[in-house]
């Protein structure tokens, strides 16, 4: 037997499923942030991952890191990436709000 289920909708559109919204990443409470060259052409960025945020939080947050290292950023996969090594701004901006900083790799 095949499930009945709504998807689309002409009057509201597509219609999404609760049960299979985006999985929070879990982690261990730990923000962690890392400089990484890797499949960048040398050129260097730091990360932060670990960050239980919602994304409208993480967006907030990523912008705010952006503004204080006069530079450019982004997220992807719910991983903030900042362009240059700015470990040392981020790790105290990110303490003053609170967060549990561990600087991770090299």
């Amino acid at each position: 037997m095949s499930e009945n289920r709504l998807v689309y909708s002409t009057q509201t559109g597509r219609i999404e499923n609760k049960e299979n919204n985006k999985p929070q990443i879990k982690t261990d409470g730990i923000v962690r942030i890392r400089r990484e060259t890797k499949g960048r052409k040398g050129k260097g960025m730091t990360t932060v991952t670990g960050l239980e945020l919602p994304e409208k939080a993480l967006k907030d947050l990523c912008s705010q890191l952006k503004k204080m290292c006069g530079t450019g950023g982004a997220i992807k996969n719910g991983v903030i990436e900042i362009q240059g090594d700015n470990r040392d701004k981020i790790k105290a901006t990110l303490e003053q709000l609170g967060h549990n900083v561990k600087l991770a790799g090299g």
